[in-house]
């Protein structure tokens, strides 16, 4: 297959935005696997801040950047992140050239615990707020689940009323998968 599928095309806008010494944001530690790439990106100089409501992705993150060497690149808060912004320094403010969520619920858990529309809209509000010009914000919706739906329904519309003198959004689908597949909002700040 040529076309990229999600998760490289993930990897793919990320590597355009985020290099040694940047800021970045992963809003949904999830088993930790974005934290490290973040943090490979952003190299010994860069940081990262990673957000999640479970201690279980908490605890799996931090293993996962110790096994790579890299626990000192991130901070993890066991919040969600619509509480992103005030947990930032300020002095970060205007750094950060990449963001990403995984949304729905973390793999090998309790599927009931899954993310909200209204906590994650506030949340991409603080961040591109934050953000550097030209940093990318990439959303991975899963809307398979329970509540998925309604989350994917109002990102979509959310999305789609952000102002184009602000951000250019590009939604990434395939359009012929069965089972609900998930796509991307990938939003790049003006």
């Amino acid at each position: 297959m040529k076309l990229d599928r999600i998760l490289p095309f993930v990897k793919i806008l990320l590597k355009k935005s985020v290099n040694p010494g940047d800021i970045a944001v992963d809003a949904t530690l999830g088993n930790g696997h974005d934290t490290v790439f973040l943090s490979e990106l952003v190299g010994d100089t860069g940081k990262v801040y990673g957000f999640d409501v479970q201690d279980q992705a908490i605890a799996a993150t931090t293993e996962r950047l110790k096994q790579q060497g890299m626990l000192e690149r991130a901070e993890l808060f066991h919040d969600g992140h619509e509480h992103a912004a005030s947990h930032i320094p300020a002095s970060d403010h205007g750094k950060i050239t990449g963001v990403v969520f995984n949304l729905g619920y973390l793999p090998g858990s309790d599927k009931r615990i899954v993310t909200k529309p209204e906590t994650t809209i506030s949340a991409i509000n603080q961040l591109l707020g934050i953000m550097a010009p030209e940093g990318i914000l990439v959303l991975v919706v899963y809307h398979g689940h329970e509540g998925g739906e309604t989350e994917r329904d109002a990102l979509l519309h959310y999305c789609s009323q952000i102002d184009q003198k602000t951000a250019h959004v590009l939604q990434y689908q395939f359009i012929n998968q069965e089972h609900n597949p998930p796509f991307i909002i990938a939003i790049e700040k003006i």
